[in-house]
Order: structure tokens, then C-alpha cells, then sequence
């Protein structure tokens, strides 16, 4: 499952990430979460409109159910009573993966690792 910022990265032509994310999807069908789409959307300007579309098509989406939304609330409130903090965001995408038995691809590893359970597939800072 590919986080936003690789697919943020994808759309502005970031070779590396082109890259990385052709391989991986010669591999496995990628997916996304629905809050990823969100993220896309609230980021995209409106002349990115068909191309932001044209990319997020080719993802499967993982809708944000009631399955998901327990597992978000649990996964939240188990980080609090351990005094650690996740963004709702990503604590929606981190549950979406882990509902789905799905390796989350991220540049943003730092923010995902307090989460039990959780494989990731951090990747360096692109900047």
C-alpha cells in the first residue's frame, strides 16, 4: 500500500520514485487508502485534476469501513496509553494496511514504526 508522499512525488515526476513504483507494481497491484485519496485531492491543483485521476485509477482503493474505523480508534487510544501520538490521518492509513495484511510504502517511516504490527517500506527522504 503506497502512502501520499510517493504518489505526490509520482505525479511531479520524481524519477526515483517512477521508478520505485513501476517496480513495485510489476510485482503487486498497488492500493491505496481512502485517506490517501483524500490527501491526494486537498493537495491537488485544479490543472493536476486529470492527470491526479488518471494515476489514482490505476490503485486499488481501500475504503474506510467500520472495520477500519475500530481498528484506527484502537490503534490510537493503545499509542495514547503508551504516551505516544499518531496524526488521525495516519492512523487511519496504518489501520487500512494492517486490516489488509499490506506493507505500507512511505518516506515517512519515523511516523509509522510506533505502530505494533505494522511492515513497512521506508524509503529515504526524496528531498
Amino acid at each position: 500500500m503506497i502512502d501520499s508522499g510517493p504518489i505526490i512525488l509520482q505525479l511531479r515526476s520524481h524519477q526515483p520514485t517512477v521508478r520505485l513504483l513501476r517496480n513495485l507494481g510489476a510485482a503487486n497491484r498497488l492500493a491505496i487508502s481512502a485517506m490517501t485519496r483524500v490527501e491526494i485531492h486537498a493537495r491537488m491543483q485544479p490543472k493536476e485534476r486529470f492527470v491526479t485521476q488518471k494515476l489514482l485509477s490505476r490503485f486499488t482503493t481501500y475504503d474506510l469501513d467500520r472495520q477500519i474505523a475500530d481498528r484506527t480508534g484502537d490503534l490510537i487510544a493503545l499509542l495514547r496509553s503508551r504516551g505516544q501520538s499518531i496524526a488521525m490521518a495516519d492512523a487511519v492509513i496504518a489501520a487500512t494496511a494492517l486490516a489488509h495484511n499490506l506493507t505500507l510504502v512511505t518516506f515517512n517511516g519515523v511516523h509509522f514504526r510506533i505502530v505494533p504490527g505494522l511492515r513497512l517500506y521506508s524509503i529515504p527522504d526524496a528531498e
